[in-house]
């Protein structure tokens, strides 16, 4: 009797022990990061690390270029931002978005609203002027639904000039073994509505991920 007492004693014992350790396997713990620390990398896709560089490149690179026009336009007595209808983030590359789609879109959008070379319509109107005409972003290149469009805009009494498109692209590169070199390319592309004209700018990032900690070494020769 105290053998089968004792025995249900420990069984009892194991059970609490072992629904113990399930809920630490459960739980989660977070900290808030200040300024100084550095992103987060991405072990499967990219995350912050190489979003956040790539929008700060090429939004740098279109900011900086507008400047010298401005100026050369300013000179000869044209003065005043270029209203932009920003058509979107579109994601050509291997990996899926997710959340980073929106956030990258409202850093765009933040950064050329506070420039003085840009004013952008707000997201809010263009996508009531593309439900509006049942376009998407790509059939704005066709000159029916782009004049469908621009027509709707006015319509709302939000008139631009130019349309902006910003487009993700990847490319693998594969090892012999499990690792592997994907190439991420950021472009922003503003098209002049009057003439057609699109200029151009980009940012490219090299990310290697590796199935162990020592990939890194082994195909790159650093940590």
């Amino acid at each position: 009797m105290e053998r089968r007492k004792f025995l249900e004693q420990l069984g009892w014992v194991f059970a609490a022990t072992a629904a113990t350790a399930v809920g630490c396997r459960g739980k989660q713990y977070a900290h808030v990061l200040n300024n100084e620390d550095k992103n987060m990398v991405g072990s499967h896709t990219a995350g912050a690390e190489t979003w956040e560089p790539l929008v700060q490149e090429s939004v740098a690179k279109l900011l900086g270029r507008q400047h010298e026009i401005v100026q050369q336009a300013s000179a000869s007595g044209h003065i005043g931002p270029k209203r932009i209808c920003f058509a979107g983030v579109e994601n050509r590359s291997i990996e899926e978005l997710g959340d980073f789609r929106e956030q990258i879109y409202q850093k765009i959008d933040t950064c050329l609203n506070q420039s003085h070379e840009f004013e952008v319509i707000n997201k809010r109107f263009v996508e009531a002027g593309l439900r509006e005409c049942a376009l998407r972003p790509d059939q704005l290149f066709v000159p029916e639904g782009r004049r469908r469009f621009m027509a709707a805009m006015e319509e709302m009494e939000q008139p631009f000039d130019y349309l902006l498109f910003a487009t993700i692209t990847s490319g693998t590169t594969q090892s012999n073994g499990k690792d592997y070199q994907r190439d991420y390319l950021f472009t922003l592309e503003l098209v002049d509505m009057q003439t057609g004209h699109a200029e151009k700018e980009q940012a490219e990032l090299r990310k290697g991920y590796h199935k162990s900690k020592l990939g890194s070494i082994r195909t790159y020769g650093h940590k």
